[in-house]
């Protein structure tokens, strides 16, 4: 049982990330019609806009030290961090400790502005271009992100710690009455799936409960009937895929303790996410927050050594298999809307 609830934890944290990743991307779907293929990149940079943050308040100047002598009895050049002398030694170690969560607040208007870039400058003119077209251009985006990434990062993972008060476990175990160590887990995944839950119930909520919202999902179902009301539908949809890279950039920004940020991230989750939104359905936003939790506990139950030894790299294709048995019993997805890229 311990076994099986570790793997169920496991799951609720790599679904987290899925779930996020293809809510971003149904968003962007559902009210623009377009496949966007670059918003791994858009995970990537959030991720990285932790790294720069980091970076930032990790920069420092070199005094000298009259306390620290060398053997000639010479002061010693000792590096003092700028938000150290500004703030104090204890107030400035605490702001470079929590860079992680910090770097949400510089993300969010810079994931904003990437996606009103974006949307404007590009993904506009392919609106009523085929999908293939729109897969195309959006992938070689990602690539050309990938790139300016790498070469201005390197192509290693770049360690961004979470604040010291998370990197413990936490003993899962006793709270449900296990014996004392019996299901420990990192405290930042369980910190990550809370955070995940709170922003798709934010932008559930959004969508809901604002007039914006509304006027939305209105033309999420009759584009053509709410511009005809005199609404400038089209802003609000740009608007949108704002929220949307925004989405995505947050979550990689929390992610970075959990995978060191690399060039390359955003690649991995995007195959994956996108096909956790093939199998939610096209175009809804719940299917894709259920299939993304659902096949990342399935995808931790599979990477199990004693399913691995019965079924030889299952791990590595339990989404896949799953997703083909979906659609084959039902095409639209689990949740997906009639008429959605059926024409």
């Amino acid at each position: 049982m311990d076994a099986i609830i570790l793997q169920i934890l496991n799951g609720l944290d790599k679904g987290s990330a899925y779930a996020l990743i293809a809510l971003g991307l149904t968003l962007i779907f559902g009210t623009l019609g377009v496949v966007n293929f670059a918003h791994g990149a858009l995970f990537m940079l959030g991720a990285f806009c932790a790294v720069t943050v980091q970076r930032i308040l990790s920069l420092s100047y070199s005094v000298l030290d009259e306390t620290k002598k060398d053997f000639l009895g010479n002061p010693l050049k000792v590096d003092t961090h700028y938000i150290e002398a500004w703030f104090g030694p204890e107030i400035g170690a605490s702001i470079i400790d929590w860079s992680v969560p910090l770097a949400i607040l510089f993300s969010i208007p810079v994931m904003i502005a990437v996606g009103f870039i974006m949307e404007r400058g590009l993904i506009k003119h392919f609106y009523k271009r085929p999908h293939a077209d729109q897969i195309l251009v959006t992938f070689g985006l990602a690539i050309v992100l990938q790139e300016i990434i790498k070469a201005y990062f390197g192509a290693n993972p770049i360690p961004t710690p979470a604040p010291a008060l998370f990197t413990g476990s936490f003993d899962f175990g006793v709270l449900i009455g296990f014996a004392e160590n019996a299901i420990t887990y990192p405290i930042w995944r369980l910190v990550y799936f809370i955070f995940a839950l709170l922003v798709i119930a934010a932008v559930f909520a959004f969508l809901q409960f604002t007039t914006f919202g509304m006027v939305v999902r209105a033309g999420m179902a009759d584009r053509e009937t709410v511009g005809l009301l005199g609404i400038n539908i089209d802003k609000r949809f740009t608007i949108m895929f704002a929220i949307a890279a925004c989405v995505a950039g947050v979550a990689g920004v929390m992610y970075t303790p959990i995978n060191s940020p690399n060039y390359h991230m955003g690649m991995d989750f995007l195959v994956l996410s996108f096909v956790v939104v093939v199998v939610g359905g096209m175009g809804s936003l719940p299917g894709a927050v259920l299939a993304g939790f659902m096949l990342g506990i399935l995808e931790a139950f599979a990477s199990m050594n004693e399913i691995k030894q019965f079924i030889p790299g299952i791990d590595q294709i339990i989404i896949y298999l799953v997703a083909i048995i979906i659609l084959l019993t039902r095409p639209r997805g689990l949740m997906g809307r009639k008429g959605v890229m059926e024409e």
